[in-house]
C-alpha cells in the first residue's frame, strides 16, 4: 500500500479530527481520483478518508456493519464539514493482497481470495443495512446507455463484445436477472482484501458493498487477479476454487457487459 509522507491541512478537517491527528505524521495513501485517503501513524495505526459530500455515506454504513462481523475496520468517526465527508477507521492488521509476499504466490493467491469471497457470500447479510445493491447498481448501468462511459478493453482476454451495441444489448438483457440474494463487498479487488500472514484480517473499500448478486464479486475477483498478474491463466482455478455450483458463466458474460457500460 502505498504511504507518501505529507503534511495534512487540518484547517479543512472537523475539529474533532484535527484535534485526534495532533502532530502525528501522516502520510497519503490515496488510489482514486474521487477520494484522498491518509495513514495517520499513531498508536496501531488509522486511515483517514475523505470526499465529497455525501459520497462515504454508504462505505461507513457498511464499514461498520462488516465490522459487527469481524470483516472490516472500526469506524471511530464519520460526518461532514465544509462540503466533504469524513470518515476515520482503525488500521486492520496486515498488508493488501498486492504485497509482494502474496503476488509471489499466484496460486495460493487465487485459492485464498476465492474461498474468501465463497465465505463471505455464504454470510447470512440479513442485518445488511444496504438491501438493494442492485437498485443503484442498475441505475449506473442505465446512465451509461448513451455510450459515454464504455470501456471495451475492460475485460480484454476475459469477455469481449464485437461493439457498443452488443455489449448494451447484453447488458439490457442482463438487467432483470439481477438477484438480491447475497452479501457482497462490492468492490473485490485485490488492494481492498488485507491478510495478515495469509489469514484474512478485513475488507476495506466497502462503498458498494450489500446486498446484491453474487456474480458481481465473482467478476471482479477474476478480473483482479488478470490485472494484477497480467495473466487470464487464473480464471478457471478461481472458478473452481469459488465453487462452480453457484456461478452461472453467462450471468458472469452479462455483467462484464454492463460494467463495461456503466463506467
Amino acid at each position: 500500500m502505498k504511504r507518501s509522507p505529507i503534511k495534512l491541512n487540518t484547517a479543512n478537517c472537523p475539529e474533532t479530527l484535527a484535534a485526534f491527528c495532533g502532530d502525528s505524521a501522516v502520510f497519503d495513501s490515496s488510489c482514486s481520483p474521487t477520494a484522498r485517503v491518509f495513514f495517520i501513524d499513531k498508536d496501531e495505526g488509522y486511515f483517514l478518508k475523505t470526499a465529497d459530500a455525501g459520497t462515504l455515506q454508504t462505505e461507513a454504513l457498511m464499514t461498520e456493519y462488516m465490522h459487527s462481523l469481524q470483516l472490516s475496520a472500526e469506524v471511530l468517526y464519520y460526518g461532514t464539514s465544509e462540503g466533504k465527508d469524513w470518515l476515520l477507521t482503525r488500521r486492520i492488521a496486515g498488508e493488501d493482497c498486492t504485497d509482494p509476499q502474496y503476488l509471489g504466490d499466484p496460486k495460493r493467491l487465487c485459492d485464498t481470495t476465492a474461498g474468501l469471497l465463497r465465505a463471505l457470500h455464504e454470510r447470512d447479510g440479513r442485518n445488511c443495512p444496504v438491501r438493494d445493491r442492485i437498485l443503484s447498481y442498475a441505475e449506473t448501468v442505465k446512465n451509461g446507455f448513451n455510450g459515454l462511459h464504455y470501456e471495451p478493453d475492460l475485460f480484454r482476454g476475459l469477455y469481449e463484445f464485437p461493439s457498443f451495441e452488443d455489449a448494451k444489448r447484453a447488458a439490457e438483457e442482463g438487467l432483470p436477472l439481477l438477484r438480491k440474494d447475497t452479501l457482497l463487498h462490492g468492490d473485490y479487488c485485490l488492494p481492498n482484501i488485507i491478510l495478515n500472514d495469509w489469514k484474512l484480517s478485513g475488507y476495506i473499500d466497502l462503498g458498494s458493498g450489500g446486498i446484491g448478486d453474487r456474480h458481481i464479486d465473482v467478476l471482479w475477483g477474476i478480473w483482479t487477479l488478470n490485472y494484477n498478474l497480467g495473466t487470464t491463466k487464473y480464471t478457471d482455478r478461481f472458478l473452481d476454487a469459488y465453487g462452480r455450483d453457484r456461478i452461472d458463466p453467462e450471468m458472469l458474460r452479462l455483467v462484464a457487459a454492463m460494467e463495461m457500460i456503466g463506467g
